[in-house]
Formats: C-alpha cells, structure tokens, sequence
C-alpha cells in the first residue's frame, strides 16, 4: 500500500481540516444622520474608529474590513481596521453590543477620519453619550 501526498503541489486536494489563514471579517455600516455619526465616532482613538454594532463574537485586535456610508455623501469608505473596543451584550446603561474599529494609519484611515470630523465640526467637542464612553 502506497500513501500519496496531498496538497497544492500534489494536485491532490490540500487537507480540508488543516488551519486556513485568518481572513477579515467584511462589516458594512451606514451612517444616515449626524446624531449617529456623532454616537459611533471613536475620537479618542490615535487614527479615530468607528464603532460597529454586532453581535458576532471578535477579539481585540481582529482585522477587520469596513466599508463605511456617510449621510448623503457618494463615496464608500473602504477601511481595513482592528478591533480596539468590545461592548459585549447586557452592557451596563443599555449599551449597544458591538466592536469599535480602528482605523489605519494609511490614506484610507486619514480620509474617513477627515470626512467624518469635517462632517461632525463642532459636534466633536460635545459632552453627550456616545456608544462608547
């Protein structure tokens, strides 16, 4: 009895129960209104964040890819994130569940970060509750 190997190289299907890489998980968010805006808008973070409502389970320091929709502005955000803040359910004050994604460093970070403080303006300085703090 012969044993052939399997794999790429093989041309034999590669093991289905070996660990595949770790792919991102694809989140879309839609923002209508700047209240909501303002209430998932993660500042305190050094490139800002977003924060995501979902009840998939992630761990700080997921990647994540968000695409983000602001208010009536045409253009899609792509962002490739990590998660930097985990609101579990039941949260205390009825928060709601959820990941907050920090946004890179690179151009694509800078420019949703950009958007949304030139959409936000002074709004940012305000003292109401956010989803995060």
């Amino acid at each position: 009895m012969s044993v052939s190997p399997t794999g790429p190289l093989s041309g034999l299907p590669a093991d289905p129960n070996a660990p595949q890489p770790a792919r991102p998980s694809v989140l879309s968010l839609a923002i209508k209104e700047k209240a909501a805006l303002y209430a998932a808008y993660m500042p305190f973070l050094k490139n800002g964040g977003m924060f995501v409502p979902t009840n998939k389970p992630y761990k700080v320091g997921d990647e994540i890819y968000l695409i983000l929709s602001l208010m009536d502005d045409p253009n899609k955000y792509p962002i490739a994130g990590k998660v930097a803040w985990i609101t579990p359910a039941g949260a205390n004050n009825n928060k709601a569940q959820g990941i907050g994604v920090h946004f890179p460093a690179d151009e694509t970070g800078q420019r949703a970060r950009l958007r949304i403080e030139e959409i936000l303006g002074a709004a940012l300085r305000s003292s109401r509750a956010t989803h995060t703090l």
